[in-house]
């Protein structure tokens, strides 16, 4: 006599079985103890902390670490918007159909600015992750932490969740990105001590200050890496009629970028297309004039963060003044982008996490380690699981 859990195919709960020669009792069904069925799910599943980012999404699996690093992209036909490859075509392998696909195909990036712009792909693409964490079990249905914008709406909010149910997740919370990289970095914000996180990601810059694990103030504006690449493609059109994709301006960006002058100033050869003549050339573009084209996305980065210290109390200033600005996210790898914020913040020092890129994910990943202990702050201003 038992039990067994089918799981049901539309994602719900699943079906109760009673194994047993007499028919099963009145009402058992409907009387199943639901902490049973957690734990039977539990067993074939991971719970997971995801950075749902508009350029990579990051998947931490509990008692593992990071364990999946992809491209937030999915390949799909144009004509049903079906995903490529049987539903393959996600991440790593839609990423290098970027700019390359024939007319009945698109490459399609279902996150912008940090938030769901394709409801549909965003779902197809998580799907594809958890199962791919998961072996692609059919049995699994993992608990899972989504590290979203400070600065979305709720409605916002409400369509990262609904995404991931349909995604097979059991139980899903939300954490802010800021919370969740300062978490990944290891800054003591359960104290009562003023702790700064500038976290540049790819489609959104979020700017806050945490203390006694709260945002006592936040910023989140839609500049970033994006940004800064789109930059990089106009000046190149703009000064060069030199016309360049998406990737092309990232390994620019990354070659050569800077936010500050360089001891040694650097220059890459890049190819592209005349967008006079329409053949392909290439021409060399010094790291002097990338600076220069940067300049507007930058500074309204450290508007940002200017407007985040003039609104920090002054305790918690002085806690800042003393121990610092932490940088996270991609963006945190810009050449020079410490020396410009210590600059313009007027001698704070700045400090670049180690390997920023997986801070958010990590930090998403040691909320749901500790879910427990991190429970009652899920109703808060920061997470309303």
């Amino acid at each position: 006599m038992g039990y067994v859990v089918i799981p049901s195919r539309s994602g719900a709960a699943g079906v109760l079985l009673w194994l047993a020669s007499d028919p099963a009792p009145s009402g058992l069904v409907e009387k199943v103890d639901m902490v049973f069925i957690e734990s039977i799910f539990g067993f074939f599943s991971h719970d997971l902390g995801i950075d749902l980012g508009t350029c990579n999404t990051l998947v931490y699996k509990r008692g593992e670490g990071i364990v999946l690093s992809e491209p937030s992209v999915v390949a799909v036909s144009k004509k049903d918007r079906r995903v490529l490859l049987n539903g393959q075509a996600v991440g790593d392998r839609a990423k290098k159909m970027v700019g390359r696909t024939p007319g009945n195909f698109a490459a399609i990036r279902p996150m912008k600015d940090g938030v769901i712009a394709d409801f549909e792909m965003t779902e197809a693409m998580l799907t594809y992750f958890v199962g791919k964490v998961h072996n692609f079990s059919n049995l699994a249905r993992p608990r899972v932490v989504i590290a979203v914008p400070s600065g979305i709406t709720e409605v916002e909010k409400r369509a990262v969740k609904e995404s991931a149910v349909k995604a097979r997740a059991r139980k899903v919370w939300v954490i802010s990105e800021p919370m969740a990289a300062a978490i990944g970095i290891g800054l003591p914000i359960d104290e009562p001590v003023g702790n700064m996180i500038v976290d540049i990601g790819g489609g959104t810059t979020e700017v806050a200050v945490i203390s006694m694990m709260g945002m006592v103030y936040s910023k989140s504006i839609r500049v970033a890496g994006d940004e800064l690449d789109e930059v990089i493609m106009n000046y190149l059109r703009r000064q060069y009629n030199f016309i360049v994709g998406e990737t092309t301006a990232e390994r620019v960006k990354m070659a050569v970028g800077s936010a500050f002058p360089l001891d040694e100033e650097v220059s890459i050869e890049v190819m592209g297309r005349d967008q006079i003549k329409g053949l392909p050339r290439s021409i060399t573009i010094r790291s002097e004039e990338i600076r220069e084209a940067l300049k507007e996305p930058l500074d309204q980065i450290m508007s940002a963060i200017i407007e985040t210290l003039e609104n920090t109390p002054p305790e918690l200033a002085g806690d800042i003044y003393a121990n610092g600005i932490s940088l996270a996210g991609g963006g945190a790898l810009l050449r020079g982008i410490d020396k410009l914020i210590h600059k313009e913040t007027r001698g704070i020092p700045v400090h670049i996490s180690e390997d920023p890129l997986k801070a958010v994910a990590r930090g998403a990943g040691l909320f749901i380690e500790g879910i427990e202990d991190y429970d009652q702050y899920l109703d808060s201003g920061d997470d309303d699981g």
